[in-house]
């Protein structure tokens, strides 16, 4: 068989799995977010935590919980991380130092995961399960909570009520996240992946030196590192390890476990908002992206170049045997489209043009799907830029889902709009200004452009991929691109909880024949323009200066 044809048959097979997955899961997470029972072991949780799950919040109140909530969850992982050298299970490794906790506690507590450490070489047991574990959980169930309180704005009117966020949380975690991941850490046990809380093992003399490795409770890790589009590694060589990623059927197993969750939540929203045909416009906007991305990926990368790419059948370097150019493309465009992280291959290694996609598929906002939840919240947010841009055209007030976008909305949703790109652009400049960060690039020229731009995209995105030739163990990178990741996370939310109150307070206004119909094949189209241009344009000169240079000049 052909790497091509072995390509797009595991991308089809790809798409069935989803495909089957859609509407079972998009309706349980409706059931989960709209059911007014608790279950016994919730009530045990809020108990502890001495939050009451049947207070109404609005949106400031709403705010107020996910800021408080983080807040203390940074401080305990940069605790936990600081004393590591005293705590039982730290398989010797020492403390971590301050400018160092700093940027990882943001990253894990961001949905980053964002690693400028080697994993197998500075965390021990206790810090990966009972911190940054902990973190892959309940980041993601923050994020999905934050979605479906805009969603409740869509469906609610004159109440200014976006739900509980406790309630919203703790159900996240209890009835989504965690029977998910612990299927899937059975399923990648059973493949191979490592699971065990082994001590650190001398496997065999290497000229002159000893070659190293230690267990850990990887497999679960694994599973809701890509379930919550969290991506931190337990190794450093994070899913191209063997360890993480056994064989070409994990591979694929872990990206449909990235995409499963973002795309059914479009389900979600349209039972929610009672009309699973927006759900299904907001899919196929989605849908059509990423396959467009996963389609050019594969193009760049198996075009022949040369004798070299003849007989490796494609770009190979930097990837791993097991999963060849298309498992790796696959995994690519969906670990950066969403806001997951993970590598099973060197996006440095790829061809100019296939890292240029990573670099966009992070900056259109990781929408296509997107993030757990992130992706959701980021998609209507463009739906609400879209439907403004149609009004202008055709000079009618916008609504969308029966809200009027006024001047407010609209304004929220271009702070919204705008945030990243200010912290990506900004912190890249002054990193190429300076001298100091100039010399974390491994290669000159547009690549090591992209090596900085990459870095900061991905933790402002809160993606946490790397290029990989940047070396960003640094008081500078761990400060500054910790302080993109908490502000890449948590102002975008300030104004999707602003707009969801805004619009939850807000009387329905009725259909009428100049309304545009925001269920449509017209509207799918409008919206995958709008996120092109308004998003994609933003940052091509950046673009232009790095990963498009080096693509046209190789």
């Amino acid at each position: 068989m052909s790497p091509v044809l072995a390509g797009a048959l595991q991308f089809l097979a790809l798409v069935a799995a989803l495909a089957l997955a859609h509407r079972p899961l998009g309706d349980h997470m409706a059931r989960v977010y709209s059911s007014q029972k608790h279950l016994r072991v919730e009530r045990w949780i809020y108990k502890g935590i001495g939050a009451d799950p049947d207070t109404r919040m609005r949106w400031t109140a709403y705010l107020r919980g996910v800021l408080a909530f983080s807040a203390v969850s940074v401080l305990f992982l940069y605790l936990l991380q600081r004393l590591q050298g005293a705590l039982p299970g730290s398989l010797g490794f020492r403390s971590i130092d301050p400018d160092q906790a700093f940027n990882t506690a943001a990253s894990f507590v961001a949905n980053t995961n964002w690693q400028s450490y080697y994993g197998e070489q500075a965390m021990g047991h206790v810090v990966q399960t009972g911190g940054l574990a902990v973190q892959n959980f309940v980041s993601a169930a923050v994020g999905i909570a934050v979605a479906v309180a805009l969603v409740r704005g869509f469906a609610r009117t004159r109440s200014g009520e976006l739900g509980n966020f406790w309630a919203d949380l703790v159900r996240g975690v209890i009835r989504i996240l965690v029977p998910i991941a612990a299927l899937g850490a059975v399923v990648l046990v059973a493949c191979g992946a490592l699971q065990n809380f082994s001590g650190i093992h001398e496997v065999g003399q290497f000229m002159g030196g000893s070659q190293q490795w230690n267990g850990g409770a990887v497999a679960s890790q694994e599973a809701i590192k890509e379930l919550g589009t969290n991506g931190g590694g337990y190794f450093n060589a994070n899913s191209a390890h063997p360890f993480e990623n056994p064989n070409g059927f994990t591979n694929l197993f872990e990206v449909f476990l990235i995409l499963v969750i973002p795309f059914a939540l479009t389900r979600t929203f349209g039972v929610m908002v009672g009309s699973v045909r927006q759900g299904y416009a907001i899919l196929a906007t989605m849908a059509t992206i990423w396959v467009a991305f996963t389609g050019l990926m594969m193009w760049t990368e198996f075009a022949h170049h040369g004798p070299a790419f003849d007989l490796a059948g494609g770009a190979m370097e930097g990837k791993e045997n097991r999963f060849g150019i298309g498992g790796s493309s696959i995994f690519a465009v969906a670990t950066t489209l969403t806001s997951t992280g993970a590598v099973d291959s060197f996006h440095s290694s790829f061809t100019g043009l296939g890292g240029g996609l990573t670099l966009l598929g992070m900056q259109l906002g990781e929408i296509a799907p997107g993030g757990t939840g992130s992706g959701l919240y980021g998609m209507l947010i463009m739906a609400v830029i879209a439907v403004f841009l149609a009004g202008l055209m055709v000079g009618r007030t916008p609504e969308y889902l029966g809200k009027k976008i006024g001047t407010r909305e609209i304004k929220l949703a271009a702070c919204y709009l705008l945030i990243t790109p200010a912290l990506v652009l900004v912190l890249t400049a002054f990193s190429m200004a300076l001298p100091t960060p100039r010399n974390s690039m491994l290669n000159g020229g547009a690549h090591g452009f992209s090596e900085i731009l990459y870095a900061f995209t991905s933790g402002a995105n809160n993606n946490g991929s790397a290029f990989a030739g940047l070396s960003a163990d640094t008081d500078w990178f761990n400060t500054t691109i910790g302080l993109a990741m908490l502000l890449g996370r948590f102002l975008p939310m300030v104004f999707v909880l602003a707009l969801a109150g805004s619009l939850a307070e807000q009387r329905p206004v009725p259909a009428t024949s100049g309304t545009l119909r925001t269920e449509k094949p017209l509207f799918t189209g409008l919206l995958v323009g709008t996120v092109l241009i308004v998003a994609g344009l933003t940052f091509f000169p950046a673009l232009a200066l790095g990963p498009l240079a080096e693509g046209l000049a190789s």
